[in-house]
């Protein structure tokens, strides 16, 4: 389902930080953090539907994606996956880019989703629950889990509160890209069952409480937290591009640094 906490335009040093830990099913065939063919996109990518939950170019623009979790899904949905990969590919704007996902939203199972173009210093969320929208992201410190962007999920809060402690004991320092993921994207606390969303029965949404997920919700399929990525833009446009990805029963790592390219 997915987990993500980002800062926007509200640090000197970085004007954008996030870090995202991705729920999936164990069996999902999927590529580590690398460059895709052509050295224009970097991120994971999902071997079934071709698509990524995470991306960066190196022109400045970021797309992430969660899930929205409901009770119905469509019947045969276009992959969720290729949206973040659409913008990335795109030379619109992020609001270019929004208003038309916005026209096409209902061939897509719930989805949330964040484009960004470093360049221009602009951001925009684009949903397709309860019905399609988009709005601009403000400067600040935001949580995406599998509602509306800001939704006070209980794990939401504990993660803008570790991650704003965080900042706040950092201050001005360079962040520890590594030590970030340990620290927050780790935290395996689950709810108790009267705090739950109340969409799935609590034994379904029970394992999926904590930020970092580590369940058999079934009793042949496992499902997970199968990566974290940490992603830092700083202000004279480096970025350190981060993975922690489960390969074979294996924690593996892989760090990517590049300059983005203002034309």
């Amino acid at each position: 389902m997915c987990i993500a906490v980002f800062m926007w335009q509200a640090h000197t040093k970085y004007p954008f930080i996030l870090l995202h830990n991705r729920d999936e099913f164990y069996y999902r065939p999927t590529e580590p953090l690398g460059w895709w063919a052509g050295d224009i996109i970097l991120g994971g990518r999902d071997e079934l539907g071709g698509g990524t939950w995470l991306g960066s170019t190196r022109d400045g623009r970021v797309a992430f994606l969660t899930n929205f979790r409901e009770v119905e899904s469509l019947p045969e949905p276009k992959t969720r996956g290729d949206l973040p990969l659409r913008f990335l590919q795109s030379k619109k704007s992020p609001q270019e880019f929004a208003e038309q996902i916005v026209e096409e939203a209902h061939v897509y199972n719930g989805f949330n989703l964040v484009c960004v173009d470093i360049c221009s210093s602009t951001m925009v969320y684009v949903f397709n629950r309860p019905k399609p929208g988009y709005f601009s992201v403000t400067p600040g410190i935001h949580v995406l889990t599998n509602a509306a962007l800001d939704a006070p999920w209980p794990k939401a809060e504990r993660l803008r509160h570790s991650f704003k402690e965080l900042v706040d004991r950092y201050g001005e320092s360079e962040f520890p890209i590594k030590e970030m993921v340990e620290q927050l994207m780790t935290n395996t606390i689950k709810d108790e069952d009267g705090k739950l969303p109340g969409i799935h029965p609590p034994e379904r949404e029970r394992p999926m409480s904590s930020i970092f997920v580590k369940e058999d919700l079934h009793s042949q399929t496992r499902y997970g937290t199968r990566s974290t990525s940490a992603l830092l833009v700083k202000s004279n446009k480096e970025v350190s591009f981060y993975e922690k990805y489960l390969d074979k029963e294996q924690w593996r790592e892989n760090t990517v640094a590049y300059q983005i390219n203002e034309t």
